[in-house]
């Protein structure tokens, strides 16, 4: 069988990153139904926008409306294939024939035209995936949004509806865990401020020990700072006790958990209890938005991980992201709690259009000569 043809190695060609596996997957796919036409009824899951290239989507789009030939007819002459090229340049430029005839050549097999095409399903949904956690992180960091933590919402529905549909094709195997590593949370924005005003909460919820169980719903982990986690649980647990609160209280049972560390003086936390503010509720509130917002930050850049790890199968994808939206949903659900607005009743967006029925298994044919 002829070789594809190879980039001379002196020409610069070096600098040029090699193509993915996919890029190969979709000119076998291309080369398989390019040969046999018939073929394109073995074909689902996929549409022309499931190819990682334009001019494979177009190639695919012109094969796919274009009435299949005789094929006997197909076998004597290119009469088809003529058609397919201007069809397919109709969309884009430069598109030539002997492109056509080196993706029939690279073909390995054109009877493996399901298999193939699983391929480009399955690599066109890591990048839908990973597309929907770009928004969403973007979404965080957007500050000119009215109201960010709606919005962070929104794309959050749209991601689950995105994995859902991933989830229809490739329904995920049980106990099948990305091995991707769980990349770093990123610093909070706006550190000195979140600082700040965690100290005034801790102060605020000292002098108003009373006001700590109707904000049950914060949670030491929404802090930005691990002494002021610890602070609060502190706080949280006198006030459960019933014991008295204040600072030299909080202090003493600091010093009973560990507390203070990273090189805090006692009177450093005497101080930062000393000066509270009016509204208990105001200030975790705050706090909880902060940790919500860095919690859909980091939903974001988890699943764009596993999507950018080519070792993480269709089947990982759908458990990975749907374990780091469930850790987002938590936040999501404490945050509603806090100010009294049920999640809305609302559709979930459509994913975008697929082609064909959803598929669970790749075909496989019968071991025949070619």
């Amino acid at each position: 069988m002829p070789r594809p043809p190879l980039p001379d190695e002196h020409d610069g060609a070096d600098t040029i990153p090699a193509p993915r596996p996919v890029f190969h997957a979709e000119q076998a796919l291309l080369g398989a139904l390019l040969l046999e036409p018939h073929r394109l009824g073995e074909i689902t899951g996929i549409a022309a926008g499931s190819f990682s290239t334009a001019v494979h989507s177009a190639l695919f789009a012109a094969i796919s409306t274009l009435p299949a030939p005789n094929p006997a007819e197909h076998a004597k002459n290119t009469t088809w294939l003529d058609q397919v090229l201007v069809s397919a340049n109709q969309q884009v430029r430069g598109l030539t024939a002997s492109y056509l005839h080196t993706l029939i050549q690279v073909c390995p097999w054109p009877r493996h035209a399901p298999a193939y095409a699983r391929m480009v399903e399955a690599e066109h949904a890591r990048r839908r995936l990973r597309t929907a956690a770009e928004h969403l992180v973007q979404t965080v960091h957007d500050a000119s949004l009215p109201d960010p933590v709606q919005a962070v919402f929104a794309e959050a529905d749209t991601l689950t509806a995105v994995v859902d549909d991933i989830a229809a094709r490739f329904p995920p195997r049980a106990g099948v865990l990305p091995r991707t590593p769980v990349p770093t949370p990123a610093p909070a924005p706006g550190f000195t401020e979140a600082i700040e005003e965690e100290q005034v909460l801790l102060a605020t919820a000292a002098a108003c020990p009373q006001d700590i169980e109707s904000v049950g719903w914060l949670v030491p982990d929404d802090f930005t700072h691990p002494l002021h986690a610890g602070l609060w649980q502190c706080l949280a647990a006198l006030a459960r006790r019933q014991e008295p609160v204040d600072p030299v209280t909080i202090l003493w049972e600091a010093q009973q958990r560990g507390l203070p560390d990273h090189g805090t003086e006692p009177g450093e936390v005497l101080r930062l209890l000393a000066e509270p503010a009016v509204s208990l509720g105001h200030w975790a509130e705050r706090t909880l938005r902060r940790s919500l917002l860095a919690t859909a930050d980091h939903t974001g850049r988890r699943i764009q991980a596993y999507a950018d790890d080519p070792a993480t199968t269709p089947f990982q994808l759908v458990v990975g992201t749907r374990r780091a939206l469930a850790d987002l949903g938590t936040t999501r659900t404490r945050w509603q709690h806090a100010t009294g607005r049920p999640p809305a009743q609302q559709p979930r967006p459509t994913p975008s259009t697929r082609a064909g029925p959803p598929t669970t298994t790749a075909a496989r044919p019968a071991r025949t000569p070619r």
